[in-house]
């Protein structure tokens, strides 16, 4: 197997173009558990670690977070440069995995892999994050929420690479992400991200996000827009997480069967809706 070391976004995408068995390696956490599974078995590993251009965090003028594909989750849990509404990405990256994994682990790797029960999805979508790619064709802008595709599958194209996650700025509300899992630093059996910003009792902005429970992230308009105008309580609470159980499609595995996934979906919803609530008049 070869492994090459790249210094700038367009040799790796040379790179990616001559051999179409190549993959990209990030922190490598994922990748190279799935090759000693024999899950995997490329032909040629492209390191990406001395690609200076794709980590960090920059802001661009319109406040928009640009963090660079090979950011680790560590810096990201960590930042100062996120808005309130930004923070969304912050909080989950601060429960992902232990210390060890956080300092190794990357964005772009995290969501290249597109983990229905990782921590990343969800958030990124209840902030409305792009995904930039690069590849033979120049960039492309995805939106998160159509990004993640299926189970382990995105939107990536052949030869295609995450360069970066944008994060548009977001009202200075408050987030809150939940997450329940067996034990700490496993990936979610349900996770719930939501944005909020409320204003005397009223609802302007909100976001809300469910992982684990569906190929890819629930998020659902219908259900954001009641409870913008008709208010968060418990009967709307109870209204929304019917709807979001209804487009949910769970799986039985060792984190969880599907009912009680499904079950888990109204309490962490009802737990992530509180704390933001909550944040936001200085409780929490």
């Amino acid at each position: 197997m070869k492994l090459h070391h790249p210094r700038t976004v367009d040799q790796v995408v040379a790179l990616l173009a001559e051999d179409q068995d190549a993959r990209c390696l990030a922190g490598g956490a994922t990748l190279v558990a799935m090759m000693n599974a024999d899950l995997l078995a490329p032909t040629a590993l492209v390191s990406l670690r001395d690609v200076e251009t794709l980590k960090g965090i920059s802001l661009t003028s319109d406040g928009t977070a640009v963090i660079g594909a090979m950011t680790n989750h560590v810096t990201l849990a960590e930042t100062n440069d996120f808005d309130k509404g930004q923070r969304i990405v912050a909080e989950a990256a601060s429960v992902i995995g232990h210390p060890a994994i956080r300092n190794m682990g990357t964005i772009g790797g995290a969501i290249a892999h597109a983990d229905s029960a990782a921590d990343y999805p969800a958030a990124l979508v209840a902030a409305e994050a792009v995904i930039r790619t690069a590849g033979g064709q120049g960039e492309r802008d995805i939106p998160a929420g159509e990004f993640f595709v299926d189970y382990l599958e995105t939107a990536l194209q052949e030869g295609e690479m995450v360069s970066s996650v944008l994060i548009p700025p977001a009202p200075d509300g408050a987030v809150a992400y939940e997450k329940f899992a067996r034990v700490e630093g496993d990936f979610a059996t349900v996770s719930v991200a939501v944005v909020l910003k409320e204003r005397q009792g009223n609802i302007d902005y909100i976001r809300l996000a469910v992982g684990a429970c569906a190929p890819t992230p629930i998020r659902s308009i219908e259900v954001e827009n009641m409870l913008r105008v008709d208010g968060i309580s418990d009967q709307t609470i109870a209204l929304a997480s019917e709807k979001i159980i209804a487009a949910a499609d769970p799986v039985d595995d060792f984190r969880g069967t599907a009912e009680y996934r499904l079950n888990l979906i109204p309490v962490l919803i009802t737990r992530a809706l509180a704390r933001a609530r909550n944040s936001q008049k200085g409780e929490v």
